[in-house]
């Protein structure tokens, strides 16, 4: 499923109101005022909220305490503890949704900030097994020999164009961009209280790794080819060292979190898995969990299996869905989503279907060929 994007709604608005209606949580009126006692009845309280409509001029000139800017109005906050307003975005953990009821800051809910990453605590998050000094001075040999590996490669290429292969993606060659790349990515798991896992995951009370036959699959599955698995292991492999693919995890306030491309990607570039908790779809029919992954669709609907990426998870976890409803929607799919068997499991992967520029987002459709899920809210 696609994740959700945020209201259109204010946020500043529905903190008012809530404010200028609850019994619980009702201010002061002016000292000089009848109205200076607590209100009890009905009758008091819209009394009190008709009253509270004049001072709905206080909130005007209402600024950001973190970044200290008025801008977008529609995206600011009102703790309903100390009154400071806060963006969405600016928050730590990002608020992706309206708040629903009542709503503290972190200071005022007892929430730690989300601090900026250390290069240490990134290597730790993703478990890189390296130190600091070789994660910036010996990236140039490791590229070279990658680069002698494609030369050798690319040459037989020509005489097979029919067979479209995926290629490995490569990494940013300054090693403090990929450090920012990763940052992103972190920051963005971390707000979401997941954990980073590149590898699908089987846990006690969910679907066992031994669910996962790829022969279940209603009307067979793709065979990951010989070449395309040394591809897959080759991008794990520089993953696991510290060459992440070039992509930003950013925050838009419309789409909520979301990928960008931080360099060129080719057609059939390899982008990523996608990973999370395995689980049986009847055991996962009513859950609105809104980053599911179909990953075995089985003749018999009860060994079906989805991806749940809600508590564990990689990138591929925030790229959006386009609305395949319309061209415009269709227009801004850059990358497909498909399932090989890979050694007798089911995997799921992220390929781009064209070259994907700097600066472009990442799109793809939810649906695949199943045309099952609706996607109209989609972008």
């Amino acid at each position: 499923m696609a994740p959700a994007t945020s209201s259109p709604s204010s946020p500043r608005l529905i903190s008012f109101i809530r404010r200028t209606h609850a019994p619980n949580n009702i201010r002061k009126q002016p000292p000089d005022s009848p109205k200076e006692k607590k209100y009890r009845s009905m009758s008091d309280i819209y009394a009190r909220a008709k009253y509270a409509v004049v001072e709905r001029d206080d909130y005007g000139n209402l600024m950001c305490e973190q970044c200290g800017s008025g801008d977008q109005p529609e995206e600011l906050l009102l703790c309903d503890k100390c009154d400071k307003g806060f963006h969405m975005k600016c928050v730590r953990p990002i608020v992706v949704r309206v708040p629903i009821g009542s709503w503290l800051c972190p200071k005022c809910s007892g929430l730690k900030r989300v601090k900026s990453l250390s290069q240490k605590k990134i290597l730790d998050f993703f478990g890189i097994k390296r130190n600091s000094r070789e994660f910036k001075k010996k990236r140039s040999s490791a590229s070279s020999q990658d680069a002698k590996k494609r030369r050798r490669r690319t040459r037989p290429l020509v005489l097979h164009k029919k067979k479209r292969r995926l290629l490995p993606f490569v990494p940013s060659e300054d090693p403090d961009k990929r450090l920012k790349q990763m940052a992103s990515l972190a920051s963005a798991l971390t707000a979401l209280h997941m954990e980073f896992s590149d590898r699908l995951t089987y846990f006690p009370g969910m679907a066992p790794r031994s669910a996962n036959r790829a022969d279940l699959e209603n009307g067979g599955m793709q065979m990951l080819t010989k070449e395309d698995t040394e591809t897959l292991e080759r991008c794990r492999a520089m993953t696991k060292r510290g060459d992440c693919p070039p992509f930003m995890v950013v925050y838009d306030s419309c789409e909520g979190y979301t990928v960008e491309a931080d360099g060129p990607i080719k057609d059939m570039t390899f982008i990523a898995e996608y990973t999370g908790d395995v689980d049986y779809i009847k055991k996962r029919e009513t859950d609105d969990c809104d980053s599911m992954m179909t990953l075995l669709l089985a003749s018999d609907a009860s060994n079906s299996l989805v991806i749940c990426a809600d508590k564990r998870g990689n990138i591929a976890r925030f790229i959006n869905g386009i609305n395949n409803h319309t061209l415009e929607g269709k227009k801004k799919q850059n990358c497909k989503c498909v399932r090989y068997n890979v050694n007798g499991e089911s995997r799921v992967f992220l390929v781009a279907t064209r070259d994907i520029s700097k600066g472009e987002r990442l799109y793809y459709d939810y649906n695949g060929y199943e045309h099952e899920y609706p996607t109209h809210h989609f972008v």
